[in-house]
């Protein structure tokens, strides 16, 4: 027979996530796509407290807030730029923000305490890294999570290296108890060019490379694995490597692709015995949907 495609071979996960599970989604959009359809089908998730986060050093930083528990307080708050008089903060997506700073910051403290009791007895963390590129302030001489249509002569525009990258993991992983499944997105971050975003994509799988070679193993429990790799970004690039996979943008997976990513994590990471359960769900959910179109 003719082969058509390059099948990605993943095997099935040794850490997995199950039903009973608190699974805790950090990422880029890619993790909220997911982490909807996995909250629609029943499993117990939080998805991006802080919005939607691009970057390891990002991702790391939220993870120290969850951990820490520190309050936002008006030092935090930017007014957002380019003629919007709202207040959000460079730790949030700009779907945080808010008319005032009490409204803000209100919303903001909220939201991290409710995120912060679920982080601390999660059983899974599941983290999507978006692009290695990121923005940094230059006054408060920090890495920001969105640059919230300011100026950009206030920031400088770096690239993480591989060591920062699994460093910035390896640090993640110190300030949780939870088991760690990464995965790189499929999202093309165009406007760094085809070069630039190639070459975040490769600091990523890199970074992944190397801070899954640092974890130890303990072979104690059967064994336990503290953090392992789903390849989503490999699915996308060989095995749906047709543009008709990707939404009109050319850069953002379609949402028949992003239903088949998920399709295939839960075959990898949902044991066999749960299968059904899930299944069941979907009927569910997709039961309700149509009532409610009727």
């Amino acid at each position: 027979m003719l082969k058509l495609q390059t099948p990605v071979s993943e095997g099935k996960s040794r850490i997995g996530i199950s039903y009973k599970d608190r699974i805790m989604m950090l990422g880029s959009c890619f993790s909220d796509s997911i982490g909807r359809q996995l909250a629609d089908f029943g499993f117990n998730v939080c998805v991006n407290p802080f919005g939607t986060l691009y970057n390891p050093i990002s991702i790391l930083k939220s993870v120290e807030r969850l951990a820490s528990g520190k309050e936002f307080t008006d030092d935090d708050c930017i007014a957002i730029g380019a003629g919007d008089e709202r207040i959000c903060s460079f730790s949030h997506h700009t779907s945080f923000a808010r008319g005032t700073r009490e409204e803000f910051l209100d919303n903001a403290n909220r939201a991290l305490k409710e995120a912060r009791e679920f982080f601390l007895d999660a059983d899974k963390l599941i983290i999507t890294l978006g692009t290695s590129w990121c923005f940094r302030h230059k006054d408060k001489d920090m890495t920001v999570s969105n640059c919230l249509k300011r100026p950009s002569e206030e920031f400088i525009r770096e690239r993480l290296s591989v060591e920062e990258t699994a460093a910035a993991l390896s640090r993640i992983r110190e300030l949780t108890g939870a088991r760690i499944i990464l995965t790189v997105s499929p999202i093309r971050h165009f406007k760094d060019g085809a070069h630039g975003n190639q070459l975040s994509k490769a600091t990523l799988l890199l970074g992944i490379e190397e801070f899954l070679a640092g974890c130890p193993v303990d072979l104690s429990m059967n064994p336990r694995y503290p953090a392992e790799y789903f390849p989503s970004y490999e699915i996308v690039m060989d095995e749906l490597r047709d543009y008709r996979f990707y939404a009109e943008d050319m850069c953002h997976p379609s949402q028949q692709t992003v239903s088949h990513i998920r399709e295939r994590f839960l075959d990898w990471a949902l044991p066999d015995e749960e299968q059904d359960i899930l299944k069941e769900n979907i009927r569910t959910f997709r039961h309700g949907c149509h009532i409610s179109k009727a």
